[in-house]
């Protein structure tokens, strides 16, 4: 008989909830179509979800027809996305997380006060890509230890880091341990910048896997969060597997296995490991033992943005 451990917490942060409910309130008050800057959350399912009920996503605001609502996703955006939405005459709608704001703040300020900035992060992914664009001129992106040994700088006293709020925490550590003993008088974010729910997530893997025999985390595969939950399990020497929904399980992964545990990403909606769980049970007569690492119970208003919106409309 298979044992099922789930892991809490898992899936929507407070940022998730807050982009989707800001789409949410969007269609509700205006109605097909809205347009959104980029994936809302880097979910297949939630993206597919707003396309059918008449949301179009956008990669350039250009895009976007002159004077429309445009939606900017949980990621963040560049200075220079706003400018061109302001130049169509858009009326914008900023669903960015607030945890993905105080970066691009703390980017601001070093930059306002003559830093060179790191930018601990996935080159491409949509946050950096925001995030950098707040300095362009003033702003590295480095990936690994090795990328630091090989980083040169205009002036090592005027240097600071930021993160991605999506990385793996013991990747960023290395990284930050890297930065460091490179340049000792490198500044840090009063606060670190990886986010509450990404933190959490990992260390509920890192601290249930071990009784585990593999791991199953649903997400999407451009999901940086869910794909560090695989690597996290990795680490703890137990196989893992990354899936979009139910129907991406291979029976082989679970070929004598007894003990799995099923978590999410943070763009991951629940009925998606429920419907996991669901047939877990029906094929594999599977019960389930929920394990809480730490309760969250933070949560995020809506921007001013939607919420002028609405009662103007």
């Amino acid at each position: 008989m298979m044992k099922i451990i789930l892991a809490n917490p898992r899936g929507f942060c407070a940022g998730v909830n807050m982009a989707i409910d800001v789409v949410d309130q969007v269609l509700a008050h205006r109605g097909a179509p809205v347009y959104v800057y980029h994936e809302i959350v880097h979910n297949r399912h939630v993206v597919e979800d707003f396309q059918h009920r008449g949301v179009v996503f956008v990669n350039d605001v250009s895009e976007v027809p002159e004077g429309s609502v445009v939606v900017y996703s949980a990621h963040g955006i560049s200075p220079a996305v706003r400018r061109t939405a302001r130049q169509r005459r858009l009326i914008e709608v900023d669903a960015t997380c607030p945890l993905v704001t105080k970066v691009h703040m703390e980017v601001r300020r070093y930059a306002r006060d003559g830093y060179t900035i790191i930018f601990i992060g996935h080159h491409d992914h949509d946050e950096a890509v925001g995030t950098v664009g707040e300095a362009p001129e003033s702003i590295i992106v480095v990936e690994s230890p090795e990328e630091v040994e090989k980083l040169e700088v205009p002036d090592p006293d005027r240097l600071a880091f930021v993160t991605q709020t999506t990385l793996s925490v013991s990747d960023a550590v290395a990284v930050i341990s890297a930065l460091k003993k490179k340049f000792p008088n490198i500044r840090q974010p009063d606060k670190e910048d990886i986010c509450y729910a990404t933190t959490n997530r990992q260390a509920a893997v890192n601290d249930f896997s071990s009784d585990a025999d593999v791991v199953l985390v649903v997400g999407s595969q451009n999901s940086s969060n869910s794909r560090r939950l695989v690597e996290t399990a990795h680490i703890q020497g137990k196989p893992a597997y990354l899936i979009d929904d139910d129907s991406e399980l291979n029976p082989e992964w679970l070929a004598g296995k007894n003990k799995v545990l099923i978590t999410a990403g943070a763009s991951a909606p629940e009925h998606l490991v429920q419907n996991l769980i669901d047939r877990l049970r029906r094929e594999y007569n599977a019960s389930v033992e929920t394990r809480t690492l730490v309760q969250e119970d933070i949560s995020f208003e809506l921007p001013k943005s939607v919420r002028t919106l609405t009662v103007l409309n």
